[in-house]
């Protein structure tokens, strides 16, 4: 059952009625939903399920059917809020065979529902012929396969098989107030996990035992704030980054058993996590006083960074916020060549991105609040690097931080 703390029935029923909508609008019988995000975000579904194959089916009219493995349909009512009473699951023969695929049995067992044409699909949009559906997927979903979109391609010639767009993705990237509440205690667990990050490193320390502080303070999470509300912690859609020493103008960077030494620097991009919703942050520590170079690009990107969170208000665009920063960063002689941030919200491995709205030059989206972004200044040069980040919701007056950190190079004394 719900808590507090998770969607209502109601809230699920108008995120499912907005997706609808837009499948209307794109002429859509039909939505093969993968991207376990998006599975979260219609039911509630949440389990480490997703390296086996399972979708979700929305038809444009009815309810949708959850299809996955038999052993986790079978507990798929621990989390789905709804659409709990039909969750289909494939046989465990059906798991990693060369010869057949569990898609192909999923899409037999949608036929027998009347689901494969004819008036179960084609009636929705009162189409004239009733053999030939548009059936959406989602082409660029990280866990459907090419072998999933095959074995539907090849079960069901009824359909007319339509790449859908990120069509959810889209959907999710306004938030409810709900959401949002959501997004704050994540960046609360985010803020935690840098001070923790923060006060671990030290000349002589490794950066493995850095990542054990960052990933135990993540799972942890926080404990109750001035209006007494607690936020757990949960598992990051990407795991802790450091990119150490020259190593720092390479980002996306893990880490090894380097141990820290003075007079170099650390950058950290984390997240806090709290039910599956995440809120990144970056930061970039120098052991000891930092390099003249590094101190200038520190500057400049931090002075860029407060113009760009500035701009980011309900009627602008990705564009403009982009170009206040890039104004900034040109008088100084710099130039940032990869996009300044994205959007943000429910995360699952391998990416907290919602792969819609890019904040860079020529995205012309218009913002609208309660979007939520991650707006990552990250420069990196050559030997040496800077990254400073806040996960932000877009508000009348700006952005509102989600993360509490000094938004500056933060130094510690050796």
């Amino acid at each position: 059952m719900p808590t507090s703390a998770q969607p209502t029935v109601h809230e699920f029923g108008r995120r499912l009625a907005a997706v609808k909508s837009a499948m209307t609008d794109r002429a859509l019988d039909a939505l093969i939903v993968a991207d376990p995000a998006n599975i979260y975000y219609l039911t509630g579904y949440n389990a480490w399920s997703f390296y086996t194959p399972q979708v979700l089916f929305v038809p444009l009219e009815g309810d949708p059917v959850l299809a996955m493995r038999e052993m986790d349909a079978l507990g798929a009512h621990r989390t789905a809020v709804v659409h709990v009473d039909d969750v289909l699951g494939y046989p465990e023969t059906l798991v990693h065979r060369p010869d057949t695929h569990p898609m192909a049995w999923v899409a037999e067992r949608l036929r027998d529902r009347g689901l494969a044409g004819g008036r179960g699909l084609a009636g929705a949009r009162g189409l004239a012929d009733a053999h030939r559906v548009r059936v959406g997927f989602e082409g660029d979903a990280h866990f459907f396969s090419v072998r999933s979109y095959l074995a539907f391609r090849d079960a069901m010639p009824e359909w007319e098989l339509v790449e859908s767009r990120e069509l959810v993705n889209w959907v999710r990237l306004v938030k409810s107030d709900f959401e949002i509440g959501l997004m704050r205690k994540a960046g609360r667990v985010a803020s935690e996990a840098m001070r923790c990050a923060v006060d671990a490193i030290a000349v002589g320390r490794p950066l493995n035992e850095l990542a054990a502080e960052v990933l135990a303070a993540q799972a942890r999470g926080v404990g109750p704030d001035a209006d007494g509300e607690a936020a757990d912690g949960d598992y990051p859609a990407i795991v802790p980054m450091f990119m150490y020493g020259e190593g720092a103008d390479t980002p996306h960077l893990t880490w090894t058993a380097e141990r820290m030494a003075p007079d170099e620097a650390v950058s950290i991009e984390l997240t806090g996590v709290h039910r599956r919703y995440h809120a990144p942050l970056a930061r970039t520590v120098a052991l000891g006083a930092p390099g003249r170079e590094l101190d200038r690009l520190a500057g400049a990107t931090v002075e860029g960074l407060d113009a760009a969170l500035a701009e980011l208000r309900p009627g602008g665009t990705p564009a403009e916020v982009h170009a206040a920063f890039d104004r900034v960063l040109r008088r100084y002689g710099l130039e940032k060549r990869s996009r300044l941030g994205y959007s943000i919200g429910i995360g699952f491995p391998p990416d907290w991105g919602e792969r819609t709205v890019s904040l860079r030059a020529g995205d012309t989206t218009e913002l609208r609040e309660n979007m939520t972004f991650h707006v990552i200044a990250g420069m990196w040069m050559t030997g040496y690097g800077f990254e400073v980040s806040e996960s932000v919701r877009v508000a009348p007056g700006g952005a509102e931080v989600f993360t509490d950190a000094p938004r500056r190079l933060i130094v510690k004394e050796v």
